[in-house]
């Protein structure tokens, strides 16, 4: 594996260095080839840092940065102020070839703010998308946009389409299905954004485009990208990760209440242990910034140590795959498509 870089938000989240520094060693650890800048409030970090490994203290840095984004920081606000924030400081690293990509559990709308305002979009993006994989009865899916955007327009739709096919598409999966997130299946179901969306996605012939699906389909595994508008995405992202740690948490209970059933539970320890694997949203944390110049991976305000970790693999596997510059190559020959099906239909009507 060649170098990867990473420069890591310490104080994002709602834990910062106290989770932040632990998933970093523990990911140096991991992978042998990895570098990470800790960007952060020195004092509060270097306490984490005692009795490490050489090969780890090599491979690990801290660059001091003495502001923090809060929550309740608006993104104008951010944009304003606040020039050695440590979200802010990380981006920069980025943006200066220092670091090859960052990853910060802090404020959304300030991480794709500072992001756009920073890095820039790629050619023919309008707004970047959040993306992040999510399990299924099959394997997994993959869904944007979790919340960067609230209101969406057809040809933002559009863009997310063809930004989650082409990560999918680098990540393994050569003709993913992309679908579009609505009530009904049916042509006529939708607002008009999402209608208009499907009308530009038909015209693409080098996007795999199946329709629509329903939020049941998700977990069906009926598409390997399902595309919405940040508001929809972020309510379904939620409330399925406060599914699955209910259903975890009954189990749990359930388990607890007699000898028999804590014992049979003991004697199928490996099977719950794959089960929680494969269904914790801790090891699906960490989605991509899809559509600014550089990778940039949001993790969960409230994530532990082990989901960013996962958050930090995340952007460790996006920069062996060079996703920035493919990306743009791919979003290219998805419009030229297009533009040669728009041409096309206006002969047509001549």
């Amino acid at each position: 594996m060649s170098t990867a870089i990473i420069a890591v938000d310490a104080m994002g989240g709602d834990f910062g260095p106290r989770y932040v520094v632990p998933a970093c060693i523990a990911s140096l650890i991991r992978y042998p080839s990895l570098h990470i800048i800790l960007v952060g409030n020195a004092q509060q970090i270097e306490p984490h840092m005692l009795d490490l490994s050489f090969s780890v203290k090599q491979r690990l840095t801290v660059r001091p940065a003495q502001e923090n984004i809060e929550m309740s920081d608006s993104p104008a606000q951010i944009l304003r102020g606040k020039p050695d924030a440590s979200m802010r400081v990380a981006l920069q690293l980025v943006r200066e070839g220092r670091a090859h990509a960052c990853v910060s559990a802090g404020n959304t709308g300030a991480l794709m703010a500072l992001s756009k305002h920073i890095l820039k979009t790629l050619p023919q993006i309008e707004r970047p998308a959040i993306m992040t994989a999510l399990p299924t009865q099959k394997s997994t899916i993959h869904l944007l946009d979790l919340g960067a955007n609230v209101d969406c327009s057809a040809e933002q739709l559009l863009q997310f389409a063809v930004m989650g096919s082409a990560a999918v598409q680098l990540g393994g999966v050569s003709q993913p299905r992309v679908a579009l997130l609505n009530v009904g299946v049916e042509s006529i179901k939708g607002n008009q954004q999402v209608r208009q969306a499907a009308g530009l996605l038909a015209g693409l012939k080098n996007i795999n485009y199946i329709g629509y699906i329903e939020g049941d389909g998700v977990y069906r595994g009926e598409a390997d990208v399902v595309v919405c508008d940040g508001f929809v995405g972020n309510v379904l992202l939620k409330s399925s990760e406060g599914l699955a740690r209910l259903m975890a948490a009954t189990l749990f209970e359930e388990v607890k209440r007699t000898f028999w059933r804590r014992s049979l539970a003991w004697l199928n320890r490996n099977m719950w242990s794959e089960v929680h694997k494969r269904w914790s949203p801790d090891h699906y944390n960490g989605a991509l910034l899809l559509g600014v110049d550089g990778v940039v991976v949001k993790s969960h305000g409230a994530a532990n140590q082990l989901a960013i970790a996962s958050a930090i693999g995340v952007a460790t596997r996006a920069v062996q795959e060079n996703l920035p510059m493919r990306l743009g190559r791919h979003i290219q020959a998805s419009y030229a498509s297009l533009s040669a099906a728009q041409q096309v239909r206006q002969n047509g009507d001549e």
